[in-house]
Order: structure tokens, then C-alpha cells, then sequence
């Protein structure tokens, strides 16, 4: 106990590193008795072992980010101890026995048989499996790396950068991916360099081997009067013992290095990775097991072993097979059921809890974008809706509800569906496996992949593999994963319809925290001056018109100072939309001084007006020619505006700045109708086209 605690206690002081690696320098220095060399080939040996094993039980490969200090510090450890153990070889191998210690005998002996030439032979396969195979590839692996991700930094920052104004992370996700980045890039880096310690080891090894080899002979010779084969048996068993023991961690080194440069990031360690990927599908290990049972039956071939081997690769697949169809896909909010939970639903009453409430906001996934959502499966997409849900919220100033996210098994295995308080408000389809290249209008030169439109802005787009993001984006297609597609369509969704989201609580809980920083403003409004369902509706109709609510205080003394007057929605909603004027406005034009309007004749208007007048209401029809012909210009006009890359803003008189809006709402989306009142004194007008004439 107390030498466990003095090792944590010089670990947590920071001696521990300094010391390991005064000691790997006394080795080269200080003769070490056999005992001593024995303890330290066996610590070499299980340190190999924990570092193989630490990287196989890693998760992605910068868990392990101390690895490259760390292959460094045991190619050091290791060539120490060579050094060492040499000098006990020749100083004592005419000895012969544990002249340099048990565990170079034992590898000299036991391992090889004490045949020297198959110690050698062994020896030689050991070093070109570490130098040729395993060290070469992994070298390379990490030189190709290095550059890949340095290369991509750039377009990875872009990617963060991209996240954070969409509103997807915040301020302090965004820094920690960007550490992150950088942390791979500088983790693929001194791999690429550490590799050249393994290779550097294994070159080491052969020359050590062939200098003690030759060494020995001569020294048994020269110096103890041993004759030429004596000698060669003592000193080469030992010196191959020797490199036995040190070739043995420098192969568990080599593969872990190759394990940690060749796996790809992941929720899993590589074993569970190897199990799920390989031996995850039924299709290969049944045609394996086919295959494998006909070479069983050809004659001479080892049949019992062959058909074993098939048999079990059989049954491993039947299990697999089994195991898919009795597991249904379900996510969070789907419908499951057991056996004895049918059999109790047929003898009990029908009650209040067979009828399942209605979701706010739900969205419905094929089976194959289940994935998608799946944070085991490395799915985004809750991410990205979240995000959504965030970025909403704070810019029309009230709380997006959750997201009910379920499987449908009746939807086709690529399609997803968004619902509003239970009604389809949207559908579309999405492939989990390819990106999709929308054109934004520029674009002449046509992909491979399948035609589509991009179902947020109804733009030509086509899915593409990810092979030709590339090339997609060299010609000017703007490219997206699917977990983009899909909260860009939602996000657009719930923008439309922000005013359904909005009911009496959401306006109550509006309230309540006005009511923390102004409670007699709240007080006075409801229900003293309006009620909760007037304001509610106030709200909504804000809503509808695309404009934010974060300015409750406004609204709320605005609505304060008119509710005495009147209690018509309408008119109090054109009364804060005037006391809103200038922030309408800039979202609008920005901070432009001068704004860009389209007018009606003097004529139209009186028509209009007359119109609202006869009807008493702002929803009286218009006559169908003249509306017509009225749509028809306003839409030409709105189009001319936005090619050249102006708002469309339609300024109208107060008392029909209703009836139009409404009249423009679904027809024109892009065009603002505006009413003269709500134009701030210190912006300029100007007038760029008067339609309707």
C-alpha cells in the first residue's frame, strides 16, 4: 500500500515522467545484474501490452492523444534494455545458462527449443513481419493522414464557423470543436513522425543482433579459449534470446500503432466495430458458411474441419438473421407493446389513456433514417433540430416546443414527415447516405444522382454520393448532408407557422416574465385592460406578418394605451406594428437610409377602399378582374425586385394596409405591406414602381 501510494503520489507531483526517464538513461550506463534485467524485460513486455490494449479499447483516436510521447518513451525503454542486456551477454555468456537472466533464457530455449538456427529463422520472420508489413504500412498510413487533415482544416473551420451562425452550437461548442480540430491535426502530425521511431527500432534490432552474434563469438574465443562452436552455441542463443524479447513489444508496439492510425472515429472500440462490421450482417456469414461447406465436400480436402467451420458460420448467421426481425426500429414516442400487455389491454375498461395527446411539433422517419436521429449511430439530427428549436426561439422571442420525433413503418424507407398539432404539414424524402447539391440558379452542368428539389425553398437540386461533394461545389452547387435538408425544411416549416406554436400559455408565460422587470405594466393589461385571449391573438397576428415578438414591453404599453379604445385584434395589431415600425423596418432593409418602395395609383386605392368600406370587413373580396390584374403586376414587380437583390415592399395608406397584406400573404410571400405610419421619420422613400395603373 504505501509503495502504491508513494507511485500515485509521484504521478500526481509530476516526478513520475523525469524519473521513468532517468532511469532508461542509468540502464545505458549503470551494468544491471540479471535479476534487474528480468524485472525490466518483464515490465517492457506488459507496458507493450497495456499500450496495444489502450488503443484497441479507444473509442477515436484522440482518447489516446498521448500515444506518440508515449511509442517514443518505449523505443527508448526498449533500446536501453538491448544496451544493457548486451553488455551482460558478452561480459557473462560463457557461462552459457541464465548467464543474462530467466527471460532471456526461457526465449532462447524454451521458445526456439534451444536450436539456434531456428532461433535465427524465427527471429528474421518476426523482424520482416514488424519492418516490411506492419511498421511500413502504418508509417505510410500516418504520413497520409497527416496531410488529409491538414488539408482539411480549413474546410472543417468553415463547417464550425457555418454551425455557429445557423445556431446549431453555441459559442463554447464551437471553441471546443475548433480545439478538437486542431488537437487531430497535431495528433496525425507527430504520429506521422513517431512511426519513424518503430521503423528505426526495427533496424536497430537487426544490426544489434549480427554485432552481438559476432562479438560473442570472438570474445568466447579470444578471451575465454572456448572453441568456435561452444561459443557460437552460448552467445547466439543468448543474443537471440535477447532479440526475441525485444522483438516481441516492438510487434505489440508496431500494431498499435497501425490499430491507432488505420480505425476511423466512432462510438465504439475497435472490437465492437469489428463484431458489428463484419460479422454484423447474416448475408456474408451465410454465403461464407455455402462456400466453405462445397470445398467440405470435395474429396481429399479436410472434410470434418470444412464442414464444422461451415456449420457454425450457418448457425451464427441464422442467429443474426433471427435477431433483425425480432428487433422493430423505435424511437422515442413510438408505440410498443408486449404479449402481456395486449392480453391486459383486452380485459380492461377503455379509458383517457387510450387517447394519446396530440404533439405540438412531430416529425415521422422512415426506417432508414432512423439513423439519423440515433446518437449511437452518430446521428446529427437531433442536434441540428435543437439548434433549430434555439435559433427560432430567440428570434421571434418566444419558446419553439419540442421536437416528437417517432418511426413510421408505413412511410416509404426514405421519407420523413413534419406534423403540426397532428396535421401534416409537410413531407418529403431524404438518403442518409448521399448529400444533396442544390443549384442556386446559376448552375448549367448536371450531376449524377437523383433529381430533386430542395424542399425548404423548392430549389432544383439533385442527391449525389459523397464522392462528388467536390466536384459539386467546384461548380456551384451549394452541398448538404441529410441531417441539414431535414432541419432547413423543419426550420422553414415552423417560420411559416410560428403562429400556430403560439397559444394562451405560451402568451401567459410571455407575461409572466414581462411581470418579473415591469409587474405593473402586466397588471394593468391583463385582464384589467384586455383579455389573455386578445392578446394572444395581437401576438399571432405579429406572427403571421413575420414579425418578432421579442419586444414584449412595446407591445404590451402599446396595447395597454389602446385597449381602452378599442378591443379589435386588427386594430390594436396595426397599432404595435406602428409602435414596432422602425424595428420592422430594419429587419426588412438593414440600416440602408434610403428605402426602396412599390406604391398603387391614387385610383386603386379609392377602390379599394370603397371596397373595405361596402364590405365593413378587411376580409371583403376583391372584385375577381381587378384582383387579378392586381396580383399580376405586384408579383412582376416583387420578381424584378428580388433578381436584383432589393426587398419588395408595397407602402400603402393605414386603412387597407390589412386587406392587402392578407390578399399578398400566400400568392407573395417575399413582398412586405407596409402601411405609411409605420415608416420611421428619419428613413427616405423611394418610390421605384407604381402598379395597378
Amino acid at each position: 500500500m504505501n509503495l502504491a501510494a508513494t507511485l500515485t503520489g509521484m504521478a500526481r507531483s509530476g516526478l513520475g515522467a523525469p524519473l521513468l526517464l532517468i532511469t532508461i538513461l542509468m540502464m545505458v550506463v549503470v551494468p544491471l545484474p540479471p535479476f534487474a534485467l528480468d524485472v525490466f524485460f518483464t515490465f517492457n513486455i506488459a507496458l507493450s501490452l497495456v499500450v496495444l490494449l489502450a488503443t484497441v479499447y479507444s473509442e477515436r483516436p484522440l482518447d489516446f492523444a498521448v500515444f506518440p510521447t508515449v511509442l517514443l518513451v518505449t523505443t527508448l525503454l526498449r533500446l536501453a534494455l538491448n544496451i544493457a542486456s548486451t553488455r551482460v551477454v558478452l561480459l557473462h555468456g560463457h557461462a552459457g545458462g541464465d548467464a543474462a537472466g530467466k527471460v532471456i533464457e526461457a526465449f532462447g530455449h524454451f521458445v526456439v527449443g534451444g536450436n539456434y538456427a531456428v532461433g535465427l529463422v524465427v527471429f528474421a520472420i518476426l523482424t520482416i513481419i514488424n519492418f516490411v508489413v506492419v511498421t511500413k504500412g502504418a508509417g505510410r498510413v500516418s504520413e497520409v493522414s497527416a496531410r488529409f487533415t491538414l488539408d482539411a482544416m480549413p474546410g472543417k473551420q468553415m463547417a464550425i464557423d457555418a454551425d455557429l451562425n445557423a445556431g446549431i452550437i453555441d459559442q463554447t461548442e464551437a471553441k471546443r470543436r475548433r480545439a478538437e480540430v486542431v488537437q487531430e491535426a497535431d495528433f496525425y502530425g507527430s504520429m506521422d513522425g513517431a512511426s519513424k521511431f518503430v521503423r528505426g527500432d526495427a533496424i536497430a534490432g537487426i544490426l544489434i543482433l549480427f554485432i552481438n552474434m559476432l562479438g560473442g563469438i570472438a570474445i568466447g574465443t579470444l578471451q575465454h579459449n572456448l572453441p568456435v562452436a561452444e561459443a557460437a552455441q552460448f552467445y547466439t542463443l543468448l543474443t537471440i534470446g535477447d532479440g526475441l524479447v525485444a522483438q516481441l513489444p516492438a510487434l505489440l508496439l508496431s500494431t498499435a500503432a497501425a490499430i491507432m492510425v488505420t480505425r476511423a472515429s466512432g462510438s465504439q472500440d475497435i472490437g465492437q466495430q469489428i463484431t458489428q462490421q463484419l460479422f454484423g450482417n447474416p448475408q456474408t456469414l451465410g454465403v461464407t458458411a455455402g462456400i466453405v461447406g462445397l470445398l467440405g465436400l470435395i474429396p481429399g480436402m479436410p472434410n470434418l474441419v470444412f464442414l464444422s467451420l461451415s456449420a457454425g458460420a450457418g448457425y451464427l448467421a441464422w442467429r443474426q438473421s433471427r435477431r433483425r426481425q425480432a428487433v422493430v426500429p423505435s424511437m422515442e414516442g413510438s408505440d410498443s407493446s408486449t404479449p402481456g400487455a395486449a392480453e391486459s389491454a383486452e380485459t380492461r375498461e377503455v379509458g383517457w389513456d387510450d387517447v394519446p395527446p396530440l404533439d405540438t411539433i412531430g416529425m415521422e422517419v422512415g426506417y432508414r433514417l432512423i439513423a439519423l436521429v440515433d446518437r449511437s449511430q452518430n446521428g446529427q439530427l437531433l442536434g441540428r433540430i435543437k439548434g433549430v428549436r434555439k435559433k427560432l426561439s430567440q428570434d421571434l422571442g418566444f419558446l419553439i416546443p419540442p421536437v416528437h420525433i417517432r418511426d413510421n413503418l408505413d412511410l416509404a424507407p426514405t421519407a420523413y414527415r413534419i406534423t403540426l398539432l397532428g396535421v401534416t404539414a409537410s413531407e418529403s424524402e431524404a438518403f442518409p447516405d448521399r448529400q444533396l447539391a442544390i443549384n442556386p440558379g446559376q448552375v448549367q452542368s448536371r450531376l449524377p444522382g437523383i433529381a430533386t428539389q430542395d424542399p425548404a425553398f423548392k430549389l432544383p437540386a439533385v442527391w449525389i454520393e459523397p464522392s462528388l461533394r467536390e466536384q459539386a461545389q467546384t461548380l456551384g452547387y451549394t452541398v448538404v448532408d441529410a441531417s441539414t435538408v431535414i432541419a432547413t425544411h423543419l426550420n422553414q416549416i415552423l417560420l411559416g407557422h410560428a403562429h400556430e406554436l403560439l397559444g394562451h400559455d405560451e402568451t401567459q408565460q410571455l407575461l409572466d416574465r414581462l411581470g418579473q422587470s415591469a409587474p405593473r405594466l402586466v397588471q394593468d393589461l391583463v385582464p384589467k385592460t384586455l383579455p389573455l385571449r386578445i392578446v394572444a391573438r395581437v401576438l399571432q397576428n405579429l406572427l403571421i406578418e413575420q414579425v418578432p415578438i421579442r419586444d414584449m414591453r412595446t407591445i404590451a404599453e402599446t396595447l395597454a394605451e389602446h385597449g381602452s379604445k378599442s378591443q379589435d385584434p386588427d386594430v390594436l395589431t396595426a397599432a404595435v406594428r406602428v409602435a414596432l415600425g422602425r424595428m420592422i423596418v430594419q429587419n426588412i432593409n438593414n440600416l440602408e437610409d434610403e428605402l426602396a418602395v412599390i406604391t398603387l395609383p391614387a385610383e386603386l386605392e379609392q377602390i379599394l377602399l370603397r371596397t373595405l368600406q361596402m364590405g365593413k370587413d378587411e376580409q371583403t373580396p376583391l372584385e375577381p378582374g381587378l384582383a387579378e390584374r392586381l396580383h399580376k403586376a405586384l408579383l412582376e414587380t416583387a420578381q424584378k425586385q428580388e433578381l436584383v437583390g432589393q426587398p419588395a415592399i408595397l407602402l400603402v395608406p393605414d386603412v387597407i394596409r390589412v386587406m392587402l397584406a392578407r390578399f399578398v400573404r400566400h400568392g407573395i410571400p417575399n413582398l412586405h405591406v407596409l402601411a405609411f405610419s409605420e415608416i420611421p421619420e428619419d428613413k427616405k422613400l423611394k418610390v421605384i414602381a407604381t402598379v395597378g395603373k
